[in-house]
């Protein structure tokens, strides 16, 4: 949740904030810390570089969680919740990555170590993230389906 806020911070999103602005704000910024503005002898060469880079990967995780982008994908989001089955899970600082039978996978950002081990000892994971993760988190797909359902 931490990285979400720098992100948001960084780019002044709010619940109202479209992609066409959001995009607008990149170009903005990476035309303010585009590496070739500056020589390589230059002390912000360095910090252009490593800006420009968090810019981007800002730009590119604030895109994939925007709700226009949500709003476009919920269909196969959908499906894949409600039909495909879990094929692996895996908690690592409160970003709980899920891999689905249909080989998509998503993260899914802010889940308590409490609610990961409770789907751990449920009887049926793949239940237990219907009701309580799959539409309870801010999440993203990080890979797509390798398989039709």
């Amino acid at each position: 949740m931490k990285r979400i806020n720098e992100f948001k911070k960084q780019f002044d999103v709010t619940p109202e904030t479209t992609l066409a602005s959001l995009k607008k704000t990149y170009r903005t910024l990476i035309k303010e810390w585009h590496p070739d503005k500056f020589r390589d002898d230059d002390e912000k060469a360095a910090e252009a570089d490593a800006n420009s880079t968090k810019i981007i990967e800002a730009y590119h995780f604030l895109v994939s969680i925007s709700p226009e982008t949500k709003a476009a994908n919920i269909e196969e989001y959908t499906t894949t919740t409600t039909s495909s089955g879990l094929d692996d899970f895996i908690l690592e600082k409160q970003v709980l990555k899920v891999t689905f039978k249909d080989g998509s996978a998503y993260e899914y950002y802010g889940v308590p170590n409490k609610v990961y081990l409770k789907m751990i000892n449920s009887a049926t994971q793949y239940r237990f993230g219907k009701r309580h993760i799959f539409n309870s988190y801010t999440y993203r797909q990080v890979q797509k389906r390798t398989e039709e359902v």
